[in-house]
């Protein structure tokens, strides 16, 4: 009878020991199930948002490139109506935000002509010493060393012949930790001075307002340029002079370049007038559009022609 019973107690033994696996088991089933239908979830979740990010900025883009557009036309316009270009016209007036569907664009142009063309250094690939000079003149207006000028000198041109004593060539980037080659050849941004000998973040920060990156030789348009670049145009000018000079222009400019070099701060002063205008061909558009969680901030270098035709020459997004 004990017998019995013993075998009894195991059989029962057994059947709660299995009867407990499979509700662990269950358990476990349970869990990863859970676990699984989670991360299916987030996955699901972050895929969703992901391409609701991406559809955003696509169509953030589309809206950018509509500003562009829109700029494109008022620049043609210009040219069929003006023969000279100043702050006073149409397409220096800075477009404000404007609703769209799903969000907001806003955009403005800037005549890159009314700074100092940073690839006038360079003629023919030879120095040009009145833009030499007048850049040399800009650096120590902004608080950076004029001999800076050589270093940019030796990008630019096509020679691997470093400009005593402060210029840079090849031999100088090679033994950089990251090393490079000199360009030699004409900027294409303003961002690209962070490359050369002598330019940190802090120098080009202060240097590019007043400076831009043109393909060939370019006048300054003194109805558009800053005060730091019309005092650099001569030897001597005061930021008195300056400030006065952008009072005399006003908002409807100077008629002519004559007009200009009448001006009582400029008497007596060595100017190269063929270095200056009136009118302008080149300009940027920067266009900055929201959708959702998308921002797309765009800067257009539009070239436009004596007849009034437009041509995008770069797009940069982010950074000039």
């Amino acid at each position: 009878m004990s017998h019995r019973n013993a075998r009894a107690g195991v059989v029962a033994a057994t059947t709660a020991r299995q009867r407990g696996v499979a509700l662990i088991t269950a358990i476990l089933v349970v869990a990863l199930a859970t676990v699984a239908a989670v991360s299916l979830a987030v996955h699901t979740q972050l895929d969703t948002r992901r391409t609701s990010n991406v559809l955003d900025n696509d169509q953030a883009y589309e809206y950018a490139l509509g500003v562009e557009t829109w700029a494109r036309i008022i620049l043609a316009r210009d040219a069929r109506d003006n023969r000279v270009d100043d702050l006073g016209e149409v397409w220096a007036r800075r477009l404000p935000a404007l609703p769209v569907t799903g969000g907001q664009v806003a955009g403005h142009i800037t005549d890159l002509q009314g700074l100092f063309n940073l690839n006038n250094l360079v003629v023919s690939g030879k120095p040009s010493a009145p833009d030499v000079a007048q850049f040399q003149r800009l650096l120590a207006i902004v608080g950076l060393q004029p001999q800076l000028v050589q270093a940019v000198i030796d990008w630019i041109d096509p020679d691997v012949n470093v400009t005593f004593p402060d210029g840079a060539e090849d031999e100088a980037y090679l033994l950089l930790p990251t090393p490079y080659r000199a360009a030699n050849q004409p900027l294409v941004s303003v961002s690209s001075l962070r490359l050369v000998k002598g330019f940190d973040a802090k120098a080009v920060a202060a240097l590019e307002p007043y400076v831009c990156a043109l393909p060939g030789h370019t006048t300054i348009n003194v109805n558009t340029a800053p005060a730091p670049v019309l005092q650099s145009l001569a030897d001597g000018l005061t930021q008195q002079d300056a400030k006065a000079l952008v009072n005399a222009r006003g908002q409807d400019g100077f008629a002519s370049v004559q007009d200009f070099l009448k001006q009582d701060p400029l008497a007596g002063r060595k100017v190269d007038a063929q270095g200056l205008s009136v009118a302008s061909h080149y300009f940027l558009v920067t266009s900055d559009a929201r959708v959702g969680n998308g921002r797309v901030l765009m800067y257009s270098k539009v070239e436009r022609a004596d007849n009034g035709q437009t041509r995008v020459l770069m797009r940069t997004r982010g950074a000039r």
